[in-house]
């Protein structure tokens, strides 16, 4: 996941000083992008119901594998 505070950001102003537009390199753009689209899997399976690890364990031992 991308450290927000190292990113290489420049700002685009307007003739008052306000910001109004942001610059980065393509490649932190894309992988904010990537950790976007994560988050949002994530989100969307967060009702699913979930089981440990070593009941998984357990369950794949049982079916033989």
């Amino acid at each position: 996941m991308i450290n927000l505070n190292k990113l290489n950001i420049q700002y685009v102003t307007d003739y008052k000083g306000n910001r109004t537009s942001v610059l980065l390199p393509i490649s932190e753009f894309e992988e904010l992008l990537a950790d976007i689209e994560d988050l949002a899997i994530a989100a969307e399976r967060r009702d699913e119901p979930v089981i440990s690890h070593k009941q998984l364990l357990a369950e794949l031992k049982q079916d033989g594998h």
